[in-house]
Formats: structure tokens, sequence, C-alpha cells
């Protein structure tokens, strides 16, 4: 896998991402707004309709390479799509991907912040090694 210092991305989907900004889904507001807005996760940076490679994110967070994506109705159609769009993410860029649907973010935001919650911190442990005491 080539490691980017930026990770790249279609300059023609800027706009798109603006658009989505604008028109986001309510799920994605409230996920938005209550968990992820001003750093109110542990002080963790997240973009929101960040375009990387040939998509855009609903939510990207630079520091894990984490993606979170919040998933509609139309998700229920299209697993092979969102698995094609996932495998191409991971292998070509390295990132995580958490998913979580609309049902969820709206209606078990306790569990779903308990559950992002875990999964940053599974990330982190990652990303600092453990060492032996002497």
């Amino acid at each position: 896998m080539k490691v980017y210092k930026f990770l790249p991305y279609d300059q023609n989907l800027v706009n798109r991402a603006r658009e989505l900004r604008k028109s986001e889904t309510e799920a994605e507001k409230n996920f938005w707004l209550r968990i992820l807005k001003n750093k109110k996760l542990a002080e963790y940076k997240f973009t929101r309709q960040k375009p990387i490679g040939n998509f855009i994110l609903d939510f990207y967070c630079a520091r894990f390479k984490l993606a979170i994506e919040i998933d509609g109705e139309v998700h229920k159609f299209q697993d092979k799509r969102d698995n094609e769009r996932d495998y191409t993410l991971k292998s070509k860029f390295g990132l995580e991907i958490i998913r979580y649907k609309n049902f969820d973010v709206l209606n078990n935001q306790e569990k779903v912040l308990e559950d992002l919650v875990k999964r940053i911190t599974e990330i982190e442990r990652r990303e600092v090694p453990l060492t032996r005491g002497i």
C-alpha cells in the first residue's frame, strides 16, 4: 500500500461535498452536532463530507485515518457497492471504516457513542506500541 502524506481526491467532488454538507440527512446532522462537531469526542478533529479518492466520506478523522459512514435505508440494497467502496478505501488509502445505521444514530445515540469510543480506543492502542519496563 502506498503511503500518502495527503490523501488524494477527485477535485470534481469538492462542489458536491459542499452541497452534501448543506443537505445532510437528519441522522448525519444529529451525529455531527451531538457527537463530533467542535472536538466533542475526546478532542479529535473530524470533518464532514470529506472527498478521498473518488468517494465522499460522511465523516473523517485524519489522525486515525478513520471514516464514519451513516447509512440510510438505501444501503439495505447496496451491500455489494458499500463493500467494494470500503475495500478500496482500506486497501488503497489504509482507512478504517465504521458504519452506523440512521435508525441507531437517531434512536440509540448512547449505544452508538459507546461503540465509537470503544473503536477509537482500539485504534489508539494500535497506534501507540506498548513498551516493556526494564
